[in-house]
């Protein structure tokens, strides 16, 4: 049959890029921000949720400009 290709190839061949495309591992999750006493609801990457662990919320979330 003509013009059967395998997902393989049309990942690669007919996107833009030619190459596969990553997403970002987006997560929702509500987070509690002790300074404001208040939670908020973020959709926010694994990364983000590694960072926000790591630097607190405040100050994360302050640097990125959502609050």
């Amino acid at each position: 049959m003509r013009g059967s290709y395998s997902n393989r190839t049309r990942a690669t061949q007919y996107n833009p890029c030619g190459k596969r495309r990553n997403y970002p591992n987006m997560q929702k999750k509500r987070i509690f921000i002790p300074e404001l006493n208040k939670r908020i609801t973020l959709t926010i990457s694994a990364r983000g949720l590694k960072t926000i662990q790591k630097n607190g919320a405040y100050a994360t979330l302050k640097k990125a400009g959502v609050i």
